[in-house]
């Protein structure tokens, strides 16, 4: 099948382009020998059916980090095959810097069609560019588009089949970028708008930082506003007064007990349904990341999504870069962290963003550690929140001691490069509400895929473990360390032993047990830092590989009894 591949440097506006071309039905895949990701979906071209790739953003063709290295190859592979068609999407307002990936992709002699984006902003920065003049110089189709708007998309897939190698010679590429900007791009003195105000003062040494807390604190409030009002006014009713009654008959006709009964419905608390302390697949295993954490979820990717697509993020990322480099890795390490607290797997994903081995390590190590994902959160809050805000405090507290300290002692211990932030920051902007519906979607999904089979099996695994007595032989078997260091009941182990498949059923388990507020801060702690679940730890061995892996494990089960043992200790 024909392919049309989408080339162009980061934040150039390609994933938006990508999704005006093919709509909503698209895969995302590993490349090859890798864990770097990129995206494809299918473009009716005339009366043929073709398969449009998005590869990742580079800045040219001599790669620096794992994810140019994959666009690299994926461009030579591509390239071999003379039907293919390379859409190179620029940045309109940044013509001189694109040019340079434009000029290496001329010299490969392969059919080539110039897509000038973000064409509305050039109306807005003082850039004026002549479209035909740059069409000639270069041989190969130029067309302005806006992604965001549409505008452009339609002349941009007619001309799609006027692709072609560029007949364009030089000796010196940016002699020639030079030449060419001389003869096509106009710039006239235009007034600061209020967004490139803003823009500036939010990566403001001082104003910055107020910003950055305030923007981080009501992403957090409207996060946790859309997650309970979706929980109380949607989930729990459709649950209690749905799905319970249903659960009740089953309950009747298998015996309301018995082995099969609880391990599909669970126990009968009091006489009915407790869809966070049954323990059944069909109750706990649906209501916990249906119910839940599922509404946390929603809210949390659809703010991330729109902090990414205004352009918030990399200023994030300039504005605490000096920090960061305390812990031994560059600003843009607070986008795996970020993510991680949406789910760790796409947060241990995202450490390819950072360029050396010690960056990666250090964090994918702090992520592990200190970062509970947004499931986790969820279930801290509904076991924990019922003390205050003092108990939250003390955990999350905790956490953030341990992520500083934590990335210090990593800087000081691991040999290597922290290199400075290279990063282009684009304009703020309205994000483009369909796509960034799309990505939210594609992140809904991969939860829902990802996490209800584990949450299932997680739950079945306990309750066999609890038939055949593995948990009571675990918890005798480690309760001077469970009860000694840190000071839980033996039967915390159970959860302890979940958590290495999901840490947020892990934390539902510790409701039943009765524990005072010291002994669940300790435990909310001690299953956030001890260990990855098992997703996560499958994605950590191919992102560090299995030695490093496993000296972070090392790194994870130290960190957790000292700071499990303190905390018996202290509080």
């Amino acid at each position: 099948m024909k392919k049309i591949i989408l080339v162009g440097n980061p934040n150039v506006g390609k994933s938006v382009i990508f999704s005006r071309l093919t709509g909503v039905h698209v895969v995302a895949s590993n490349y090859a020998g890798t864990t770097v990701e990129y995206t494809k979906g299918k473009l009716r071209l005339g009366s043929e059916k073709v398969e449009v790739l998005d590869v990742p953003g580079t800045y040219s063709l001599s790669p620096t980090s794992k994810a140019e290295e994959v666009a690299t190859q994926m461009i030579e592979e591509f390239g071999k095959d003379p039907d293919n068609i390379f859409v190179n999407i620029i940045d309109s307002t940044n013509l001189e810097r694109n040019l340079s990936l434009t000029m290496e992709l001329i010299k490969k002699k392969i059919p080539l069609v110039l897509s000038l984006n973000m064409w509305d902003e050039t109306r807005h920065t003082g850039v004026a560019i002549e479209i035909e003049k740059l069409e000639t110089i270069l041989g190969v189709p130029v067309i302005p588009t806006t992604g965001i708007t549409g505008e452009g998309i339609k002349n941009l897939v007619s001309r799609i089949t006027e692709a072609k190698a560029s007949k364009y010679e030089f000796s010196e590429k940016w002699t020639a970028i030079g030449d060419i900007i001389g003869k096509v791009q106009k710039l006239y003195h235009k007034h600061h708008t209020l967004a490139e105000r803003l823009g500036e003062i939010s990566i403001h040494h001082f104003w910055g930082i107020p910003i950055a807390l305030l923007i981080l604190y009501l992403s957090f409030t409207i996060i946790r506003f859309i997650g309970e009002s979706i929980i109380g006014y949607i989930m729990e009713p459709v649950f209690e007064n749905l799905w319970s009654p249903l659960m009740m008959k089953l309950s009747a006709l298998l015996g309301s007990s018995g082995l099969i009964h609880n391990v599909i419905v669970g126990k009968l608390v009091d006489g009915g349904i407790d869809f966070v302390e049954s323990m059944g697949l069909f109750t706990t295993g649906l209501f916990v990341p249906i119910g839940m954490i599922l509404p946390y979820i929603i809210a949390f990717y659809f703010i991330l999504s729109f902090l990414e697509d205004s352009g918030y993020l990399p200023r994030l990322g300039v504005l605490i870069d000096n920090i960061m480099h305390k812990f031994g890795i560059h600003g843009l390490a607070i986008v795996p962290m970020l993510l991680g607290l949406g789910c760790n797997v796409p947060g241990a994903m995202a450490t390819r963003v950072l360029e050396t081995r010690k960056e990666r390590f250090i964090a994918a190590t702090m992520m592990a550690i200190a970062v509970p994902c947004f499931a986790q959160l969820a279930m801290v809050f509904g076991l924990v929140g019922k003390f205050g805000a003092q108990a939250l405090f003390m955990v999350f507290g905790t956490l953030f001691i341990v992520w500083v300290l934590l990335g210090i002692i990593l800087n000081k211990i691991m040999k290597g490069e922290s290199p400075e932030i290279f990063v282009e920051i684009p304009p703020y902007r309205l994000p483009a509400f369909r796509v960034l519906f799309k990505k939210l979607w594609m992140r809904i999904w991969y939860f829902i895929r990802e996490a209800i089979p584990f949450m299932l099996l997680g739950v079945l695994f306990v309750n066999i473990l609890y038939t055949i007595g593995i948990i009571d032989f675990l918890g005798k078997l480690f309760q001077p360390l469970i009860t000694g260091i840190l000071g839980l009941p033996k039967d915390a182990v159970a959860a302890l032993v979940v958590g290495f498949l999901r840490k947020d059923v892990a934390i539902g388990m510790l409701g039943p047990l009765n524990m005072s507020m010291k002994q669940l801060v300790i435990a909310s702690v001690v299953l956030t830092m001890y260990f990855p679940c098992i997703a996560t730890f499958t994605v950590l061995i191919k992102e560090l590989g299995i030695k490093d892996m496993f000296k972070s494990m090392l790194i994870m089960v130290i960190a957790t009894l000292v700071v499990g043992g303190l905390m018996n200790l202290v509080l």
